[in-house]
């Protein structure tokens, strides 16, 4: 893994809330390689622990948690286990987040002719509860309990995970833009809340990335583009999805406090364009 930027995190204790996924999986190997002590949070443990076990056998230092971040007790009791095993977080990126296919439309657009689908009409509450919760609660949560520790630095950094759905909401997910547009928004409440203590708060905005979430959107099984990718690249002026290791060199100059040390409530697209082009 090629580091873009030279960020020494030498003693520092990162948290990294999803980390068992493949975009924070990364982060938690890239942030490693820096020198910190990486503590990989997700509720799937076994996935938790794989990661950690990877980045350990690359002489790293990691452990992986399971834990649930939409439950206040979990989050503490693994705030006071990291306590213990690495000292107070440093850094949190919270990365735990998703979709759910209740919460999703089949359909793009109204179309009277077309009856045996799922439309906005049909959308499931407990399906939008839930993309909500895990996107807005899964950060607000998380911040709640590991930034009690980190006001008391000199220096700290929250990074959340935004999307390019917080910017035009995409056809389908209307929960899921909606929980990322309130994420963006998010960012720059707790800015504004924390400028006057050692907190900077920023986040990550990525443009296309296959990840296991969106694969099957993404890709048909033969490896060839869906007609939805087909639409995606062809709004994305760069042509291309992004690869994951695209966002190293946004997350290592946020979380950097010498080079980013007067920048907090940003939100940085990451996305070839997208976010950029109107189309015409």
């Amino acid at each position: 893994m090629n580091l873009p930027i030279k960020t020494d995190l030498s003693g520092k204790t990162v948290v990294i809330t999803g980390g068992g996924g493949i975009l924070c999986s990364m982060f938690a190997k890239a942030i490693a390689r820096c020198g910190a002590n990486v503590c990989i949070l997700d509720i799937n443990e076994d996935a938790a622990k794989q990661i950690a076990e990877e980045i350990q056998k690359d002489g790293f230092v990691a452990k992986g948690y399971k834990t649930d971040v939409l439950n206040s007790e979990s989050l503490t009791a693994v705030r006071n286990e990291i306590s213990m095993d690495f000292g107070t977080c440093d850094i949190l990126i919270n990365g735990a987040g998703g979709n759910n296919k209740a919460a999703t439309t089949d359909d793009e657009g109204v179309d009277k002719e077309i009856t045996d689908i799922k439309t906005f009409f049909d959308l499931d509450s407990g399906g939008i509860d839930f993309v909500f919760k895990l996107n807005f609660l899964g950060t607000l949560l998380p911040t709640q309990v590991f930034a009690r520790d980190m006001i008391e630095k000199k220096t700290a950094s929250v990074i959340n995970i935004s999307s390019m759905n917080a910017f035009t909401p995409l056809t389908k997910i209307p929960a899921y833009s909606g929980a990322k547009a309130a994420i963006s928004n998010f960012t720059q409440w707790l800015a504004v809340y924390f400028a006057s203590t050692g907190i900077r708060v920023n986040a990550i905005a990525p443009g296309f990335f296959v990840t296991n979430q969106n694969r099957a959107l993404l890709l048909n099984p033969d490896g060839s583009y869906t007609k939805r990718s087909e639409k995606i690249l062809n709004a994305t002026p760069m042509k291309r999805f992004g690869e994951a290791e695209e966002l190293i060199g946004t997350l290592l100059f946020l979380i950097n406090d010498e080079a980013a040390s007067f920048i907090t409530g940003t939100v940085i697209p990451v996305d070839g364009g997208f976010s950029a082009y109107s189309g015409v």
